[in-house]
């Protein structure tokens, strides 16, 4: 019944609607409407989930209307287990990020549109099945996100804004030609047509580059992930959770829905290279993590050793691999997001990231101590916690792929519970003796609703995480049938 529903438009529909809407109503009200528009967009995507079947089609809920003809183009909508669940994380984590933009006071109705128009983008990659609709939503995510850094960022917002458009137009170049060639080579857009096609090796290995130029500083993988930290400590708190937790993952998407799914010949051959680029990110952003003396910019590169793990567990080539990779996406997500609203609450408060500058916290703001632990520690991979279950899978990948590569990635997980239990030690523990601790207040209730569904999201997926991968289990099955 839900089939004979266009739900994949409607639900990209409604955030585009609610751009338009905000701008209809005062600052006053604009927060509201944009809530009712997350909130909507919200209820399609339950509507989707509830009506999603594992062991059914590859592709459900699929839409098709023929758009450039001459191209072979169409609006073409579908979604696997794959994208489900970062439709999921996006309808869930744009409301969050919306609440924790509710301390800014200036431009209200345009910050709250920009992150509607910016989940509407969002979503477009995540549920749309035709290659060129897929390259303008993947890029089409840079104009919300660089006004949102560069009108409410901090001091460098316009130097950090350039330099994350700069990369990305870079790659969104590279990325455009292979878009093209791969549609005037198979004479249609359709991107399920394309995972049957066999493209000649040599112009596969060009494809795969164009791909991966864009994909790497999406993800971003070392060397490409420059821009990343300072984007991160510049934008404002609802612009880092939505770029750690939705953006980054368009890349992993990109790697696994194109480069793995339409290119595989070329992927195998390829995944040393992404192997070796993977281990480099884990332990080099690993150790300029334990450097770091600012909150926001150690969680940034937390991110990119994160990422590494990802790309690690994709390239290995193993259904083990493939799982840990999906798992430390979606766990990401939460953990990122909730890393970030932590560093944003009392920043909030005292108006400094500095480390150097807190000190006791856990006895004065009990009960935002008692959260961001569980958060710590899913950073650090505990078991019973989201953050483990992935890299448990994605080291598992590793070894079956090489144990030296086992080795080397296990050390980057040594290091992550070095410098987070380092940051917590800092921020946390220990005497009140900076006065700017002592004036501290813990969370309020807009604070309790950002934060605690997101640990329980996270305990969740720790303790019962057959839960998710249950529902894109399949598809990477078929994924993995193409890998060969």
């Amino acid at each position: 019944m839900l089939e004979a529903i266009p739900l994949l438009s409607l639900l990209n529909a409604a955030p585009f609607l609610g751009f338009f809407a905000v701008f209809l109503f005062d600052d006053r009200h604009a927060k509201r409407v944009a809530l009712f528009f997350a909130g909507l967009t919200a209820a399609l995507a339950l509507m989707v989930l509830a009506g999603f079947d594992p062991a059914g089609a590859p592709f459900q809920f699929v839409e098709k209307v023929p758009w450039i003809t001459a191209l072979g183009l169409s609006y073409h909508k579908g979604i696997d287990g794959i994208s489900l669940w970062f439709v999921m994380l996006t309808v869930f984590l744009t409301p969050v990020a919306m609440m924790a933009g509710f301390a800014v006071k200036e431009r209200t109705r345009l910050f709250m549109g920009l992150f509607l128009l910016l989940e509407a983008m969002i979503l477009g990659v995540f549920t749309t099945l035709d290659l060129f609709l897929f390259y303008v939503f993947f890029e089409g995510v840079l104009i919300p996100m660089f006004f949102i850094i560069g009108l409410w960022g901090g001091e460098q917002r316009f130097y950090a804004a350039m330099k994350f458009f700069l990369y990305t137009f870079l790659g969104s170049v590279l990325m455009l030609l292979a878009v093209f060639v791969m549609i005037l080579k198979t004479g249609s857009g359709d991107m399920t047509a394309m995972m049957g096609f066999a493209f000649p090796k040599e112009l596969a290995l060009f494809l795969w580059m164009g791909f991966f130029a864009s994909f790497a500083i999406k993800t971003p993988m070392w060397p490409f992930h420059t821009w990343l930290p300072l984007a991160h400590v510049q934008a404002p708190t609802a612009g880092s959770v939505i770029l750690a937790a939705l953006l980054l993952k368009m890349g992993g998407y990109g790697f696994i829905r194109i480069s793995l799914q339409m290119l595989p010949q070329a992927s195998q051959v390829f995944a040393p290279l992404m192997i070796i680029l993977s281990l480099v990110a884990i332990i080099y952003a690993s150790l300029v993590a334990l450097a770091q003396v600012d909150m926001k910019k150690l969680v940034a590169y937390s991110s990119v050793a994160h990422m590494g793990f990802m790309t690690l567990g994709i390239f290995s080539g193993t259904r083990e691999g493939l799982e840990g990779a999906m798992m430390v996406m979606i766990s990401h997500a939460l953990v990122s997001a909730a890393l970030f609203l932590g560093v944003g609450v009392l920043y909030e408060r005292t108006h400094t990231r500095q480390i150097e500058a807190y000190g006791g916290v856990a006895q004065v703001m009990p009960h935002f101590a008692a959260l961001m632990m569980v958060f710590f520690l899913a950073a650090l991979g505990l078991p019973g916690t989201s953050g483990f279950v992935g890299e448990f899978l994605s080291l598992q990948g590793a070894w079956l792929y090489d144990g030296f590569v086992a080795f080397i990635a296990a050390l980057g997980v040594i290091l992550s519970a070095s410098y987070m239990l380092w940051l917590y030690k800092r921020v946390f523990f220990g005497a009140v003796e900076k006065p700017l601790v002592r004036g501290l207040t813990d969370l309020g209730a807009r604070e309790y609703v950002m934060l605690v569904p997101l640990m329980l999201f996270v305990l969740g997926m720790g303790l019962y995480p057959s839960f998710v991968r249950d529902v894109f289990a399949p598809s990477l099955m078929r994924v993995m049938e193409v890998w060969g």
